[in-house]
C-alpha cells in the first residue's frame, strides 16, 4: 500500500522538521550531556501543536490522524531522540483519559498537557515486572470514610478512597509530570482481570519519585522510579472501570507501538543523514569515502531499511484510524519490531561509516546508537512483538 502524504500531513512534516532543525538540533548535545529535561522546548512545541497532537481540538490538541501523529514523533526523534523524544513522550497516558476518563478528567488534564503546562506519566512497569504487566505487585485497597482517619472533605463524593502501595520502575516523565495514571491491583487474586487505572496529582502525600540517571541513552528524557506509600486517591479518580484497567491498557498498545516505530525510524534517519554528510566530506586515498563501493552499499542498505520501516509505521497509523483492531495490532507490532531492530542496525552502520570518529562524541552517531537501543525494549520487547504476530498467524 502506497502512502502519499496529504497536503496537511506534508505541512505538519515541514513544521516539525523546521522546529527540530532550528530549536532542537543546536542544543541537543548539551542537554544530553547534562541530562537536562527540555522544559522550555516542550512548551515551545506545545505552542506549535506538537505535544499530544492526536488530542481533539476541544481539549486543546490539534486532532491529528494516526499517520500525522507518527510523522510528528518521527521528526522529533530525527532532530534528537533525547530532547525531541522528551517532547514526543509528554502525552504518555492521554489516550487512556481521552477514551475512558470522566469528562472532568478530560477537561482538567488534557488541556494542561496539550498546552505545555505539564507532561503526564503512566506508572505501569515494576522492578520485577516489565513485559508481564499482569504480575504487578502494586496494590490498591478500598478504604471507606468510616475506616479512614481522613476527613470526609478529603474523600470522594461517595466518601470512599483507595490506598495505594507499591513501586514502579522505568516511568517516563516520573519526576517532571504533575499528573500520573497509576496501574494497581484492586483484585490481586484475579491476575490481569484485577487491575485498575487511577488518576492522581503527582504532589500528593505518599508519592516519592527519583530520577534514573545511569541509562545507556535518551539522557534528556526523564525516566524515574516511583514509590507509593499509603497514597490516598478518591474513588472518583478511577479511570474507566474498576478491575478493567488491563483491558483498557491493551487498547493503547497499538498506538504506542506505532509511535515507537516512528521513534526508531526517526533516529535511523538521523544516523543516515549524518553518515551521508560524513561520507561526502571525509577523504581517504585522495578521494571522499563516498566514492568507495563499500561505503555506498552501506548507505544504500541503510536507506532501504529506513524506507521499509517508515512504510510500516505509516500503515500502522492508518490502520489505527480505520478502527480495525486486529489489523492495527498486527501492523503496529510488525512496525515496532522491524523499525526498532533496523534502527539499531542502521545506527551501528553509521558509526562504521565514521570509523574511529564515530566512536567518540565529536559526532552524534554514537549517541544515536545508544538512543536507538531502547526502542527494542519498551512498549513490548521485540520478543513480545514476535509472540503477537505469530499468534495472529497461527
Amino acid at each position: 500500500m502506497s502512502f502519499e502524504l496529504t497536503a496537511e500531513q506534508q505541512a505538519i512534516w515541514e513544521a516539525v522538521r523546521d522546529f527540530g532543525e532550528s530549536e532542537i538540533r543546536p542544543i541537543a548535545h548539551e542537554y544530553n550531556e547534562e541530562q537536562r529535561y527540555p522544559e522550555q522546548l516542550r512548551q515551545q512545541a506545545a505552542d506549535l501543536d506538537l505535544v499530544a497532537p492526536h488530542i481533539p481540538e476541544e481539549y486543546g490538541g490539534a486532532g491529528m490522524d494516526g499517520v500525522a501523529t507518527v510523522i510528528v514523533t518521527e521528526e522529533l526523534w530525527r532532530a534528537d531522540p533525547g530532547v525531541g523524544g522528551a517532547i514526543a513522550a509528554a502525552d504518555f497516558g492521554t489516550g487512556m483519559i481521552l477514551e475512558y476518563g470522566d469528562e472532568w478528567m478530560k477537561e482538567e488534564v488534557l488541556p494542561r498537557v496539550t498546552g505545555g503546562e505539564t507532561p503526564i506519566a503512566t506508572c505501569i512497569s515494576e522492578p520485577a515486572h516489565g513485559s508481564n504487566v499482569a504480575g504487578m505487585e502494586t496494590r490498591a485497597r478500598k478504604d471507606t470514610a468510616e475506616q479512614s482517619s481522613a476527613s470526609p472533605a478529603t474523600a470522594s463524593q461517595e466518601g470512599d478512597e483507595y490506598v495505594i502501595d507499591g513501586e514502579k520502575m522505568w516511568i517516563t516523565n516520573g519526576t517532571v509530570a504533575d499528573v500520573y495514571i497509576v496501574m494497581a491491583k484492586t483484585s490481586p487474586e484475579d491476575g490481569h482481570a484485577g487491575i485498575t487505572a487511577f488518576l492522581t496529582e503527582a504532589d500528593r502525600d505518599g508519592i516519592e519519585a527519583s530520577r534514573i540517571t545511569n541509562k545507556l541513552g535518551i539522557h534528556a528524557q526523564d525516566t524515574a522510579e516511583v514509590r507509593f506509600d499509603g497514597l490516598r486517591i478518591p474513588a472518583d479518580n478511577v479511570v474507566g472501570e474498576v478491575d478493567r484497567g488491563f483491558y483498557q491498557l491493551m487498547e493503547f498498545f497499538a498506538p504506542a507501538r506505532a509511535d515507537v516505530a516512528g521513534q526508531a525510524t526517526g533516529v535511523a534517519q538521523a544516523a543516515l543523514d549524518a553518515a551521508v554528510a560524513y561520507a561526502r566530506e571525509r577523504k581517504q586515498f585522495d578521494q571522499p569515502i563516498a566514492e568507495f563501493q563499500a561505503i555506498r552499499h552501506k548507505l544504500a542498505e541503510m536507506a532501504t531499511d529506513i524506507e521499509a520501516a517508515r512504510s510500516l509505521a505509516y500503515r500502522a497509523g492508518s490502520a489505527i484510524d480505520s478502527g480495525d483492531t486486529d489489523e492495527a495490532t498486527r501492523l503496529a507490532s510488525m512496525a515496532k519490531l522491524f523499525a526498532s531492530e533496523h534502527a539499531v542496525d542502521v545506527t551501528d552502520e553509521a558509526i562504521q561509516v565514521h570509523g574511529g570518529a564515530g566512536y567518540v562524541d565529536d559526532h552524534p552517531v554514537e549517541r544515536y546508537y545508544r538512543d536507538a537501543r531502547v526502542t527494542k525494549i519498551y512498549d513490548g520487547t521485540s520478543e513480545i512483538q514476535k509472540n503477537i504476530i505469530s499468534e495472529q498467524l497461527l
